[in-house]
């Protein structure tokens, strides 16, 4: 399976608080969807806001798998669209929360225990979990703690990020990537496939990740 993370951030890499980008990204971020059999997405992403995942035109495909993942098992249920309108999604969570949380959401999605791997739920099982329902490339769309995982776990292959001509500055605001440790030694280093610049401003890049991290950070240290 192919796994690519996608994300728009400041020029000092937040990606969080508000929209920052322009509809040009957000056009860009419904065509890679369709592309992608499958998108998943961490759960305080939906609680932040209300993504449907949805591709060009509004459209919700029935063969398009959309799912998220949270360890508590704590979501939104009765607020959000994505378990009210289109396909019920996916939701994985830890083994002692799945039997509650099933209950729970009933026919509104379908839950599925994972492990836990390094101290977080297991992303190679959940990338099992989705090739044999026939999922061949995943897109993983936020949030940070999400793409910190996904890298330290070793499933993501390559980084779609969108630089937005804007700075923050704010501390508080959530980076690309948000974990305790460094992912390599001390970096983990990429590889730039392409950069396409915008009119506005926008840079459109696109990065390989040189070797993917097959164990925890705790053991290449």
């Amino acid at each position: 399976m192919k796994v690519s993370l996608i994300a728009v951030m400041t020029l000092c890499g937040r990606i969080t608080p508000g929209i920052m980008g322009s509809r040009e990204d957000r056009r860009f971020l419904e065509e890679t969807r369709m592309n992608h059999d499958a998108s998943l997405l961490g759960a305080g992403t939906l609680r932040g806001g209300d993504a449907e995942m949805r591709g060009p035109d509004g459209a919700l495909p029935k063969e398009r798998i959309r799912s998220l993942i949270s360890a508590s098992g704590k979501l939104p249920l009765d607020e959000r669209k994505i378990f009210q309108i289109g396909p019920r999604p996916l939701i994985f969570t830890a083994a002692s929360r799945a039997d509650d949380l099933a209950r729970q959401a009933g026919k509104r999605a379908e839950v599925i225990a994972l492990p836990e791997q390094d101290g977080a739920l297991s992303l190679p099982v959940a990338c099992e979990k989705l090739a044999e329902r026939g999922v061949e490339n995943l897109l993983l769309e936020g949030g940070a703690h999400l793409y910190y995982v996904a890298l330290q776990q070793g499933v993501v292959d390559e980084l779609l990020v969108t630089v937005a001509p804007k700075v923050s500055g704010d501390r508080h605001a959530l980076s690309l990537l948000e974990g305790d440790q460094p992912l390599g030694d001390p970096f983990l280093d990429l590889q730039l496939l392409s950069c396409r610049p915008s009119i506005n401003g926008e840079l459109f890049c696109r990065y390989k990740v040189k070797k993917k991290l097959t164990q925890s950070v705790d053991d290449q240290v």
